[in-house]
This record gives C-alpha cells, sequence and structure tokens, in this order.
C-alpha cells in the first residue's frame, strides 16, 4: 500500500495552493502550518510573507482564504489575530485518514525515498570489565535509533566497537599462563554472571600481581609484545577472555532486549593490522607530523589552557597505537568497506572534542566525506542527589545489579495491581515493565541532556512513564476482549458521524504517528517518539473517560469508537516497539 499522506500534509498542500492562487508572487512560501489551541491547525506564514510583500497581513490572509480548496477535508477557515489563518479539520477527513492508516501494516508510515547504509557505534563496554550505568545509555539510545531507521528502510550495520585491546591485555594473558585454571567453567556454568564473576576474580588477582611483583609486571610487558606480534599461544589466551566477555555481555544484552549479536562485536584488535599502514599514509601526506616522538595531527582551533596545540595522537612515542587509531582504521572500514553513507557514533558527551578531532583528521586524509560522520552526544544518569549515580559506597553501579532492581521493583507494583496472576505471569510482567521502565526513562528525556535515575517514578501508573503507556495499551485490550464477549459490533471506521473533541483530539494525535517516526529518525532523537506516545496515552486517557465506548448509545458510534482504540492499541505497540519496550496484553 502507498505511503498516507498527514492530514497536516494534506492541508499544508491545500494552503499552499491557495497561497500561490492569491499571490502568484509567493508561491513556493511555506505557509509555517502547526497544530495550535485555537484550531486543529495555524499558518503562520502570511507574516513573514506581508514583510516580504510589504503588504497588510490580514489582507493578504484573507485573499488567501478565499483560495482555499475544503472539499473533503477542512470543515473551516477564517483569519485570526494579526493575520493567522485557523483550520479546522472535518470530522469525515479525519476518520477516513485513520482508516487508511489502519489498513496498511505499517500504520501508512512511508518507507525513505532514498534508503542509505548507516553504521552506528554503540554500547561499548571493555572486554573483562563489568559494564555500569554508563554503558546504559549508549546501549539503548544506539538500539532505539538502530529500530527507528530500519523501520524507516535503512541499511542499519550495527558495530559494538569494544575495548579489546592494549596494554592491559599482557597483564591478563601472563597471568592466565601462569594460573591456567582461572577461567575454567563448572559443569553447565555458562551465565552472565558466573563469567562476570570469573572475570572479576582474573583482572583483580592479576592487577594485584602486577602492582606489587616487577617481575611478574615485567614478563607482562614482554607478553604485550607477544600479543601485538601475533604469537598463537598469547593470542589463544586472549581469545579466551573475549569469549568469556562474550557470555557476560550477550546476559546484559539478553536482560535488555537490544538487537545487538555477537555478529555486531567489531573491537579494537579488528582494526590491528591496518594501523602500520594508516600511521605510514598519515605522515606521508602530512596529515600528520612527528611531535616528541610522537605521531600527531594539530589543529589551529583547538589549544589548552596553556594556549598550547592539543594534538590528536595517532601513534605515541613508545611506538604502541590509541583510540585515535583505531577509531581513524574504523572509519576507513566503514566508509571504504561497508559504503555507509552515515557514520553515528552513540557516545558519552564528553567524547566531543576527540570524535572532532578524529572526524577532521579522516576528512583531511580523504577518508570521509562531509556531512557523513556524526556523534550523537549523551548526558550523564544522575542519583537523586544530583550527582553522577554512584552507589552508596561511592562505586559505579553495576548495570546487572541497577536492571535486577528495576525488574524487583517492577514486581511489585505488577503483583498489587495484578493478584490474580500466576508467580510465574508475574515474573514474565515484571521484566516487562521493569525493563521497559529503565529504557522509556532514558529515551523519554533528550539525548544531550542528563536525567535522574529514580525507579520509584520509573516504575509508577502515573506520569510520563513506560508503565502509564503500557497500562493504556492493556486497558484497551481489556476493551476490546469485554467487547467481544459481550458480542459488541466489530470495530469500523464510520466517517459519516460526528466526533466529540475528545475523538477529534485522539484522531488528529494518532494521524501524527508517521510525521513523528520521520522526525526522530531525521535528528536521532528517540525522544521526540517517547513524546508523542505518551500524548497518545495521554488523549486516550482522555477519550476513554469522556467517550463511554461499549456503552455508546448507537452501534454506529460503538463500532467508530473500537476502531480508534484498535488504532490506538497498534500504534502504541509500534511506537513501545520501536524504542524496544513491551507491551503486555494484560497488566
Amino acid at each position: 500500500m502507498s505511503p498516507v499522506p498527514s492530514i497536516t500534509e494534506a492541508v499544508r498542500q491545500r494552503v499552499s495552493d491557495a497561497l500561490a492562487a492569491a499571490l502568484p508572487e509567493a508561491a513556493g512560501a511555506d505557509p509555517l502550518l502547526r497544530r495550535s489551541d485555537r484550531a486543529d491547525l495555524q499558518a503562520n506564514g502570511m507574516l513573514a510573507l506581508a514583510k516580504r510583500l510589504k503588504g497588510n497581513p490580514r489582507e493578504l490572509a484573507g485573499r488567501v482564504v478565499g483560495e482555499v480548496a475544503t472539499e473533503g477535508l477542512i470543515a473551516d477557515v477564517e483569519v485570526s489575530g494579526p493575520g493567522f489563518l485557523n483550520i479546522t479539520v472535518s470530522d469525515e477527513a479525519i476518520v477516513r485518514t485513520l482508516a487508511a492508516r489502519a489498513a496498511d501494516e505499517r500504520l501508512g508510515v512511508p518507507v525513505a525515498e532514498r534508503p542509505g547504509t548507516v553504521v552506528i557505534d554503540y554500547s561499548q563496554p571493555n572486554v573483562a570489565k563489568e559494564m555500569h550505568v554508563g554503558h546504559l545509555r549508549s546501549t539503548v539510545i544506539g538500539d532505539a535509533l538502530t529500530r527507528i531507521l530500519e523501520f524507516r528502510g535503512e541499511k542499519v550495520i550495527r558495530r559494538n566497537h569494544v575495548g579489546d585491546w592494549g596494554t592491559q591485555f599482557g597483564m591478563l594473558t601472563q597471568y592466565l599462563i601462569e594460573h591456567p585454571h582461572e577461567l575454567d567453567h563448572q559443569e553447565g556454568e555458562e551465565s552472565g554472571g558466573a563469567a562476570m564473576s570469573r572475570l572479576n576474580r582474573l583482572y583483580r588477582d592479576s592487577r594485584a600481581l602486577f602492582d606489587s611483583d616487577p617481575e611478574f609486571k615485567e614478563r607482562a610487558r614482554r607478553r604485550v609484545v607477544e600479543l601485538q606480534a601475533g604469537g598463537a599461544e598469547t593470542l589463544a589466551l586472549w581469545q579466551r577472555i573475549v569469549d568469556e566477555s562474550k557470555i557476560y555481555f550477550n546476559a546484559i544484552y539478553a536482560r535488555l532486549d537490544v538487537l545487538l549479536t555477537d555478529d555486531d562485536l567489531v573491537g579494537e584488535s579488528a582494526y590491528n593490522d591496518d594501523l602500520e599502514a594508516l600511521s605510514r599514509e598519515l605522515e606521508e601526506s602530512g596529515v600528520a607530523v612527528r611531535s616528541d616522538g610522537a605521531l600527531c595531527v594539530f589543529f589551529d582551533d583547538i589549544k589548552g589552557p596553556d594556549d598550547r596545540p592539543v594534538p590528536l595522537i595517532v601513534r605515541k612515542a613508545d611506538g604502541g597505537f590509541g583510540y585515535a587509531a583505531t577509531d581513524l582504521a574504523a572509519i576507513r572500514n566503514r566508509v571504504g568497506a561497508l559504503h555507509a553513507d552515515t557514520l553515528l557514533y552513540v557516545v558519552d558527551a564528553r567524547q566531543a572534542l576527540h570524535f572532532r578531532m578524529v572526524f577532521e583528521t579522516a576528512r583531511r586524509a580523504g577518508w570521509l566525506p562531509d556531512g557523513v560522520a556524526h556523534h550523537l552526544p549523551f548526558g550523564t544518569v544522575l542519583g537523586k542527589d544530583g550527582k553522577p549515580f554512584k552507589t552508596r559506597s561511592g562505586e559505579t553501579v553495576r548495570l546487572m545489579d541497577l536492571l535486577d532492581e528495576a525488574v524487583e521493583r517492577a514486581a511489585e507494583v505488577v503483583a498489587s495491581k495484578a493478584p490474580d496472576l500466576s508467580p510465574a505471569e508475574v515474573a514474565e510482567r515484571a521484566t516487562e515493565v521493569g525493563i521497559g521502565a529503565v529504557k522509556y526513562a532514558d529515551l523519554s528525556t533528550s539525548r544531550s541532556r542528563d536525567y535522574v535515575f529514580d525507579l520509584d517514578r520509573m516504575v509508577s501508573l502515573n506520569g510520563d512513564t513506560s508503565v502509564y503507556l503500557q497500562y493504556a495499551f492493556a486497558r484497551i485490550q481489556s476493551i476490546l476482549r469485554r467487547g467481544a464477549e459481550r458480542g459488541a459490533p466489530a470495530a469500523a471506521a464510520h466517517p459519516e458521524l460526528s466526533l466529540a473533541p475528545a475523538e477529534r483530539a485522539l484522531g488528529l494525535q494518532l494521524d501524527a504517528f508517521g510525521e513523528t517516526v520521520d522526525a526522530a529518525a531525521e535528528s536521532y532523537e528517540p525522544h521526540k517518539l517517547a513524546a508523542y506516545l505518551y500524548g497518545l496515552a495521554s488523549q486516550f486517557t482522555t477519550f476513554y473517560d469522556q467517550c463511554p465506548v461499549l456503552a455508546a448509545p448507537e452501534p454506529a458510534i460503538v463500532a467508530n469508537r473500537l476502531f480508534l482504540c484498535e488504532l490506538t492499541a497498534r500504534t502504541l505497540r509500534e511506537g513501545m516497539g520501536l524504542l524496544g519496550i513491551h507491551t503486555p496484553e494484560r497488566l
């Protein structure tokens, strides 16, 4: 089925045509149409147009009104204030447009006209280290953007750029050589918690020995050289550590219900073989220069507090490579081998300067076309005290502990609201509600802003929470079940009916779904979709309170209101799914 133009798009076209007819010299001008509390839509473009044409805005607006074609779409259009156009859409147009959306499995949302290839880099944990609350935002935001862009028809390649290379692996692999059973599994023991316990023990004990035994420290340093040279024994031990970490990572990803798999994990080590050639090319082209033995890239506008230039260090004076080299190699691979049109990096805002320098270096080297790479920074997760979220002892909060606590808190809410559920059903709902609550709290916040992690608020049935949205969906399912049990008319659109104000408001909100998905995709901001869904659930609550569904006075009204319920449920389920959040049938 072809895409369904929104009511706003249809009205915009009518007003644009009227502008061109009334004022030929203004053909192509934007009518600046927006939602309004004075009417369904308001066109504000007359003010700027009158200024350009040196005319009276109310007079120009009046001429435009006379040319607006209203048939089948617009119930009323009038001049308001200094020259606004207040436009009321007909009830018939609302219902017919919604019926067209309901007839399409995509709810009328168009596929991108020119889909591209997007590489999105997110999550980025470190091998042999626990994931903490700082990894939550990257993982959840990246996953939502992946879902939204794929729904739009883009080809999305996920990249989990894990830290799996560097000096610490000399310490870890050397310790494994000397303590070969450190990562042995007990029979049947493949859980993420067990894997993390083994990794924690390996890291803690090897670090203690590294810090206390100079001879072990020297052996560990030699082991780094062996690892970088590709020694078979060292690489095999390194792979054991990576594989153990994957068990743990996958347990987190399964708990969060995100799309990342082992196939998406492409760590720093993947680019190791390219770093020598990359450095040589940067130096030979003059993009990078030697400074105090290191290979550096300098920028005229990036200086430190002492007013000295701050370089991007591609290769250290001791010959080792850092993050900059692997990030540059990743860009070369993603643009050159994967043919990406767009590179997205969902990374902490504190890395903004690093990516600015990396992108500019890649551009100078000819590896990165203008406008392809985008750093999508995100803010910090805060505690209730407004400071970065920590445990009571001041330690970083482990991500798995946080998720487990969210599910436990959700179980209390579910059990109190639905005492008839079995323990197994409570556990299933608690996971959907608890994980959804954590995700939604993150995704409903503007990506660049900090937010307070407050589980009490997150699992509340009131306010802007995922539980409120899930409850709205479950309430609709209850209405539909009761309708079927009572032999109510089948849900069906009735364009001939007059709509109550709450029905109109719900219908116009439903019609905005496609525009909202587009806006979230274009700006890489999932919070726009979250805000829309909260608005939809709120409009449904008002509709439910003011417009009896099964007790409506006429069968046609019952059928039309059931139709609005069904479409609301479908839109909530689709939208929540794009955020990676489940919508339980019962709650």
